[in-house]
């Protein structure tokens, strides 16, 4: 955000003089692991879409693209630039660009200072997305030949880009209207600007706007306070605020003058952060910090180091940095014996590369906390000989120094564990602790080895001779089964939990590798090193049926049968006594025992077992210690299971592969968004004291239940799939929108709306989509966009957001990654006792009231808009011509497109009428039980046919004041007049849709 900030400051002047230098090129070094580095000529494209450098072997594949870019750090920060000695380069001219799915470096160093602060400010403004004119980059893009004119062919194939889909002759004459200089046929950058404000005007926010301004085409600074209050449920809303609002949204000064807010204005803060759907006040701590661990998920990270998958992946200490600062507060170290007494940090029995345990302790010291000062947990899965043991407590000791000091936290209650906030700015360590019974003069002693220590399965260990050609054959044949592995997770949909599962990965690997590696004779690597005859640890899986076999073993354990074999190994005095709160206990003891400071890890098959069986008892034991889950073996592609799963039975160190995005790690994001995105969110109070079964179909009976009304309302700027076979030439889109409840089983669910043809730069959807939680304090409510295809649907984009913040009222809802796309909804949050469901009147009937939309002749067209399908209309007895309406004059050209699949149930417009007429007159109760009403609205009569019953909205939207005699309308015939003048003028400035 802080970077997205700077960018927002940047004069248009300087960008374009940094975006001139990166295009003329800069020669820089190039440094690599292992070199003393290569000098390069780098630059930026003529697109300004990727960097490119030369000379390079890879010819066209030598550049690296715009949108994979991750961050640019300043300084020589990197895990390649502290192999250098130091002094070796002036901070002031390095810098790094981390970039693709695997967080890769590109280490640059420029021969002076001001090259490199070009080039970070460069790419960081390139990063953020960022134009003072949208239309800017979009003419540079349609302007195929460079000569600063687009003609009408250039604009067809803009207008195909954008996924706008319009007749040609309504593009002709917006083209024409825009085209106003004596060089006819062309458009300047000016025209153009006039051309693309005109198609980028939104019909729903200028209904919007009409409803609050009395079918004006602007806002008084009371009508914004109005709908601020009583949309957007702002409170405390000053005149300075709103004079603020108009002064920093508004573009015309004569508006601002009059202190009054056009249509341009109000678009501009519509889609400003106030109004995101993501409360602003949850960017800062708003949780009690003051409560003991227990009381709190904690976000944690899986294999911290590695930044792929877990057999061939590098591990690099940026790692750590990029977790800690994206709030990650619990990391893993994975610690083995290492040359000249030095303990290495890497993934052991695999093909992973290794990095010195000293720096990554060095790294985790300075980036610990610099976003946050909550506490970090370090799990440290300890390997080593009692020798490098004693190395790992010193540099511990060193390089912590006091964050290791909680000496005044030890003076409080032993019984319950301390509280983030008074563990602020200290880091603790998860291992091992000697047993009480040794004398305290002891220098070692034997622990158990059976937690998560040794994630790896026996059977699923690689274990390498010094043969070196042996080691590379294996290594190649791994590395294109991966590859394959990758390529076949990404056919399947993105969205499917299971495409890419535990089993899949068994079934490929068993069937694959394990020939592969017999071919190359691959037990000929195992030598007496390792012991001989006795080791046949091997890389497989084991097959389905062994892997079920031992879930029903952990599920036994976990039943309170310790039947495995305890494995145990040396540990040191001097790590050991640097462990306090956190003492790793076996997973195998029993969930009744132990003391506050135990720490249970489990794999997640062991987990889900324990869920399953003994559901209560794993409750109550989160709510007095931690747990901690990690990851399954067999998951080598660093794939993530569902955290929410675990979240559920109140898990607090539920780690994933961090270095692995996808949904999992959305949903991750969305959790510990909540509180400022430190890393600690408060669990609901039924999770830490008490009991309930969140498998029940009722958990919490005792509680108001929450009910989510969400309106999909349109669409802004959808892209095409990011992995679309055509690219740009691909078909416009067909989106629709699919909303998620992830929480309790009980509350799970999705809702979609109907396709749109045809749209994807404003499809238009008005539907509205139902939601009832019985624990909406750990739900998470996802939205995604798909474009319908004959064959399936292709994914869009997505936001995750935690229900408990979502704002209410009219919110833009930005898709994750994409700079412009978004979707408008409006939010309303209710609650419900018992079975009990109030009457909800339509969102959209306020707009639809105040433009007139209570007249016959006018429901015909507003239906088309609202609902489902654009042939349906309302059944009248009016005889005679029917005048245009105020829908056929703005709405008449929106791309909404009949529903394709499945039909959904909704309340029809008439129903709606029929509905406020009923509620105004006291009779809401028995319409809303189904019976045939019949209602008055305008001198007809007409029969609604039985519904479901629907909920009661709170009074808040100016028609439930107009219901109760406090506001006046004008009459039929001036309103009709009105509307007609305003249409007209609404049709001089609206696109040809």
């Amino acid at each position: 955000m802080a970077e997205l900030e700077v960018c927002r400051n940047l004069s248009l002047e300087r960008v374009e003089r940094c975006m001139s230098v990166m295009q003329s090129g800069t020669q820089m070094v190039k440094l690599k692991a292992g070199s003393k580095g290569l000098v390069r000529l780098f630059y930026l494209d003529e697109h300004r879409s990727c960097i490119r450098w030369k000379p390079s072997r890879k010819s066209e594949k030598a550049k690296i693209t715009i949108d994979s870019l991750y961050k640019v750090t300043e300084g020589g920060q990197s895990d390649i630039f502290h192999r250098h000695a130091d002094g070796t380069f002036d901070p002031a001219c390095c810098f790094t660009v981390y970039h693709g799915n695997h967080m890769e470096s590109l280490d640059l160093v420029t021969s002076n200072a001001e090259e490199a602060r070009t080039w970070i400010t460069g790419l960081r403004y390139l990063m953020a997305g960022i134009s003072d004119e949208d239309s800017l980059q979009t003419f540079e893009e349609a302007d195929k030949n460079g000569d600063g004119l687009l003609n009408i062919d250039e604009i067809y194939q803009l207008l195909h880009k954008l996924n706008v889909n319009l007749p040609r002759r309504k593009v002709k004459q917006m083209f024409q209207e825009a085209d106003t200089d004596d060089q006819q046929g062309t458009l300047t950058y000016e025209e153009f600007s006039v051309f693309y404000k005109m198609m980028s005007l939104r019909r729903d926010l200028y209904l919007l706007m009409m409803a609050y301004s009395d079918r004006k085409d602007h806002l008084t600074a009371e009508e914004l306070v109005n709908f601020l209050h009583n949309e957007q449920k702002m409170t405390n809303v000053t005149p300075e605020y709103v004079a603020e609002i108009i002064d920093k949204f508004e573009v015309s000064e004569e508006n601002k003058q009059q202190c009054v807010m056009g249509i341009e204005g109000f678009t501009n803060f519509m889609r400003c952060p106030t109004c995101d759907i993501f409360n602003p006040l949850h960017h800062e701590v708003n949780q009690d910090m003051d409560q003991p661990l227990c009381n709190y998920f904690i976000a944690s990270s899986h294999n911290t180091y590695l930044t792929g998958d877990q057999l061939l992946s590098h591990s690099k200490t940026d790692m750590y940095a990029w977790v800690l600062q994206s709030g990650c507060r619990c990391v893993e170290v994975d610690c083995w014996d290492g040359p000249e007494g030095e303990p290495m940090v890497q993934h052991g029995y695999t093909l992973t590369s290794k990095i010195p345990f000293k720096s990554v302790i060095e790294t985790i010291n300075k980036y610990a906390f610099i976003n946050n000062q909550y506490p970090v947990i370090l799990s440290i899965e300890n390997h080593c000989s009692i020798q490098q043991q004693k190395k790992i407590a010193q540099y511990l000791r060193e390089i912590f120094a006091d964050k290791l000091d909680i000496g005044d936290v030890l003076s409080g209650d032993c019984k319950t564990l301390p509280s983030p906030h008074s563990l602020q700015g200290k880091i603790l360590i998860k291992g091992k602790r000697l047993p009480a019974y040794l004398s305290a003069d002891a220098e070692e002693g034997e622990v158990s080895d059976d937690d998560s220590a040794d994630e790896i399965e026996d059977d699923f260990k690689l274990k390498s001779s010094n043969g070196n050609s042996h080691h590379q054959v294996v290594e190649s044949h791994i590395r294109k089964k991966l590859d394959s592995l990758l390529k076949e997770s990404r056919i399947g949909d993105k969205e499917d939990t299971d495409s890419f599962s535990i089993r899949a990965l068994l079934r490929a690997t068993h069937q694959g590798l394990q020939k592969n590696l017999r071919q190359v004779k691959f037990k000929a690597m195992c030598g007496d090193e390792y012991g001989g005859e006795h080791s046949k640890s091997r890389l497989t899986c084991q097959s389905m049926d062994k892997e079920e076999d031992g879930q029903e073993r952990s599920g036994r354990e976990a039943g309170g049968q310790c039947l495995r074999k305890r494995k145990t190994m040396k540990l040191s005095r001097d790590l050991s006594n640097l462990v306090v709160f956190t003492n790793s206990v076996a997973s195998q003891e029993c969930l009744n025992e132990g003391t506050a400071g135990d720490v249970l890890s489990f794999s997640e098959t062991r987990a889900q077992s324990l869920v399953n069986h003994r559901t209560e008892e794993f409750l109550a034991f989160n709510q007095r210690q931690l747990s901690r889950i990690y990851p399954s073996a067999y998951r080598i592609d660093s794939s993530n299971f569902n955290p929410q799963f675990y979240w559920n039975v109140g898990c607090q160190l539920v780690a994933l592969n961090y270095q692995t995005e996808g949904r999992m790690m959305q949903l991750n994001r969305a959790k510990f968004m909540v509180n400022g995105g430190i890393g600690y969110v408060l669990k609901p109070p039924p999770m830490c004291k008490g009991t309930f079964n969140p498998f029940c179909d009722d958990p919490l009976p005792a509680y108001p239940k929450k009910q989510l009304i969400l309106k999909i309302i349109s669409g802004q700027q959808l892209p095409k799939p990011p992995d679309s076979m055509l690219g740009d030439r691909g078909e416009i889109i067909d989106p629709f929108v699919e909303v998620e409840i992830i929480g309790l089983p009980v509350d799970c669910c999705k809702e979609q709306t109907r396709v749109v043809d045809d749209n994807g730069f404003n499809p238009v959807w008005e539907e509205t989509l139902t939601f009832t939680l019985h624990m909406a304090e750990v739900a998470l409510v996802r939205f995604l966009v798909w474009d319908h295809d004959p064959i399936g649907r292709d994914f869009i984009g997505q936001r995750t957001v935690a229900f408990t913040s979502l704002m209410p009222g009219y919110r833009h809802v930005y898709l994750e990654g994409l700079t412009e796309a978004s979707i408008f909804v409006h939010v309303s949050v209710h609650d419900v006792y018992g079975k009990w469901s109030p009457l909800v009147l339509n969102p959209s009937f306020t707009i639809m009231h105040f433009l007139g939309s209570n007249k016959s002749n006018q429901l015909r067209g507003i239906r088309g808009f609202f609902n489902r399908s654009s042939k349906s209309s309302v059944d009248t007895n009016s005889s005679g011509p029917r005048k245009r309406s105020i829908s056929d004059h703005l709405l008449r050209r929106t791309a909404s497109a009949p529903a394709k699949g499945r039909k959904k149930t909704k309340m029809m417009l008439s129903e709606s009428v029929a509905s406020i007429s009923d509620h105004k007159n006291g009779t809401g109760a028995a319409a809303a039980g189904g019976e045939g009403v019949s209602g008055k609205e305008g001198g007809m009569e007409r029969r609604l046919q039985p519904r479901a019953p629907l909920i009661h909205r709170p009074i808040s939207m100016p028609l439930d004041r107009l219901l109760q005699g406090q506001l006046s309308i004008c009459s039929p015939d001036k309103e009709q007049h009105d509307i007609e003048s305003k249409c007209e003028t609404f049709n001089f400035l609206m696109p040809c849709f």
